[in-house]
């Protein structure tokens, strides 16, 4: 069983960063892949980036290549999205999830947190 807790949300200037983290509980935490997504209202939850927590393998969403990096410290059971050169249209709540392979795919993943709001302002 894993719990995730994400945190560092918040309000923005387009063109500013936020670090947003993802603190899981759980043992074995570093042999899965974990994933960002967001969720814009009446929108679908979306990919953002994934990454191995063995091997530190990353995939991005084309959305925001370039722009965020997703990284992990496997000592503290964290995984990490730091988002720069953000956009309005970054605005959404965003969820960290954990599953047993890096995947695009909301469904591959088994755990869940419970979001954190980010929101860029114009």
């Amino acid at each position: 069983q894993v719990q995730l807790v994400e945190s560092g949300g918040g309000l923005v200037q387009a063109g500013g960063s936020l670090r947003l983290s993802c603190a899981a509980s759980g043992r074995t935490f570093s042999t899965y892949a974990a994933g960002w997504f967001r969720q814009a209202p009446g929108k679908e939850r979306g990919f953002v980036a994934t990454i191995r927590l063995s091997s530190g393998s990353t995939a991005y969403a084309d959305s925001v290549k370039g722009r965020f990096t997703i990284s992990r410290d496997n000592a503290k059971n964290t995984v990490y999205l730091q988002m720069n050169s953000l956009k309005p249209e970054d605005t959404a709540v965003y969820y960290c999830a954990a599953g047993p392979v890096m995947s695009t795919y909301a469904p591959s993943y088994d755990y869940w947190g419970q979001g954190t709001q980010v929101t860029v302002s114009s």
